[in-house]
């Protein structure tokens, strides 16, 4: 009888992995969910020892070079997600392993999006924390009307498409720009496009839905941040890197821009000495953009077919 081939899932930080797919379908397969997130490259090579199938929640864990070079067992990576700039497709390549994905919600991150953008519109945090507080006043921050403000939507992708026609519901006028959007498919989406700065300098509310790429790396830096108004917002639940975090950091400490709502980060989880953790005008969460039921059911479920059509000698949904 074979031996079983060992699967090990990574960053299960909800301990849900396993009850959102059938993994037991998956005869001679034995699967261990790890929660905690690794990132000492020693302690998680020790983890991955044996396993020849690994899955990967989206960016949380890099699979580097160095890191695969340890792990020889390796033969199959699941990433949830059809993208995910953490592993490196080269080395996996040329150790012949396969890596697949699965499909993704756009909703999930929508609606976080405008989680972040209600939040800060009327101080959400700040008002409840002062609600369970009897010394203080019972009302104490003026809201900002989101009928009549302008949102600034930095790509208009799936995703951005989506936020633009919440937006208008709102009542909202709606502008957007990305590196190649046009005319023509900014009006198909019903928003005005403009240009970069014309967004930044206008917009009461700035949300960046780029994919990031050597090309819009580090596209929201000092200037676009210092076009902005004072009493405008930055919303980003995309990428960190789309951001240049130092200069986000500066803007927000010297309240150049009113504040921003975040859902990414350089580094996650994010070091508790983190200037961002000491800015009061930041409302921040982790990366929960995508963590919702109708996602992770997709997620796990179509890893658990991703490792059947793998062994099965026919892999599918191939990444890269």
């Amino acid at each position: 009888m074979p031996e079983p081939i060992h699967c090990v899932i990574l960053d299960d930080y909800q301990g849900v992995a396993l009850s959102y797919a059938d993994w037991s379908s998956l005869d001679g397969v034995t699967v261990s969910a790890v929660g905690d997130h690794v990132a000492d490259e020693d302690l998680l090579a020790e983890i991955l020892e044996g396993a020849e199938v690994l899955v990967l929640m989206r960016e949380r864990t890099p699979l580097t070079r160095a890191l695969l070079a340890r792990v020889p067992s390796l033969r199959l990576v699941v990433t949830t997600g059809m993208r995910n700039a953490a592993i490196d497709l080269e080395a996996c390549r040329e150790r012949d392993v396969v890596v697949c994905g699965t499909g993704a919600l756009a909703t999930p991150t929508v609606e976080l999006t405008w989680a972040l953008i209600l939040g800060l519109a009327r101080h959400l945090v700040a008002e409840s924390e002062l609600f369970a507080d009897a010394t203080t006043p019972w009302q104490s921050t003026v809201g900002t009307d989101l009928a009549g403000a302008t949102l600034g939507v930095v790509g208009l992708g799936r995703i951005g498409s989506r936020v633009a026609v919440v937006g208008a519901a709102f009542g909202m006028d709606v502008i957007a720009w990305s590196p190649h959007l046009t005319a023509e498919r900014a009006a198909e989406a019903g928003v005005r496009s403009v240009s970069k700065h014309e967004l930044f300098a206008g917009s009461d509310f700035v949300s960046l839905h780029l994919a990031l790429a050597a090309s819009t790396r580090g596209i929201v830096a000092e200037p676009e941040l210092a076009a902005m108004r004072p009493s405008a917002y930055l919303v980003n639940t995309a990428r960190a890197g789309l951001v240049d975090t130092g200069a986000l950091v500066a803007a927000l400490a010297e309240e150049r821009i009113a504040g921003a709502g975040l859902d990414v980060y350089d580094e996650e989880p994010l070091p508790g000495d983190h200037p961002l953790l000491a800015l009061s005008n930041v409302l921040a969460v982790p990366h929960l953009g995508y963590v919702t039921e109708g996602n992770y059911r997709t997620f796990f479920a179509e890893a658990v077919e991703d490792v059947a059509a793998w062994r099965a000698g026919s892999p599918v949904r191939v990444v890269g």
